[in-house]
């Protein structure tokens, strides 16, 4: 299983990312660099792919789950609620393509500010 390692502010945190089309395709991106915004306890960034969305795209996701945004484009990292959540698990706005998790705590990302900036790279095994 690929991974990549996502470096924000403090924070250096890896993920696993999954075998789909959407994972393979921003593998050959990287390394990926943006502006963060947050969303409630999501933080997305803008990313240069233009990718459809999957069969499997849903709006309820987990925490740790890393999601493409097809409406974006943007990576989006989910670490807790968002505005549109129903629980206290995160839902997107509009279906994401999920193509990976987070290695350890998601939640770490909470104290990520708007506008920071993220770099994602791949992590050689």
């Amino acid at each position: 299983m690929p991974k990549v390692r996502i470096s924000v502010e403090n924070l250096t945190i890896d993920a696993e990312l999954f075998d789909t089309p959407t994972a393979q395709k921003i593998l050959e991106a990287l390394p990926l660099e943006s502006a963060v915004n947050v969303w409630g306890d999501e933080i997305y960034f803008d990313i240069p792919l233009h990718l459809k969305q999957e069969p499997d795209a849903r709006e309820d996701v987990a925490v740790g789950d890393l999601g493409y945004w097809p409406a974006g484009p943007a990576f989006c990292i989910f670490f807790g609620r968002t505005p549109v959540s129903r629980t206290d698990q995160p839902r997107a706005y509009s279906p994401v393509n999920v193509f990976g998790r987070v290695v350890g705590n998601a939640k770490q990302f909470k104290d990520v500010p708007n506008g920071a900036i993220i770099r994602v790279t791949s992590v050689e095994a």
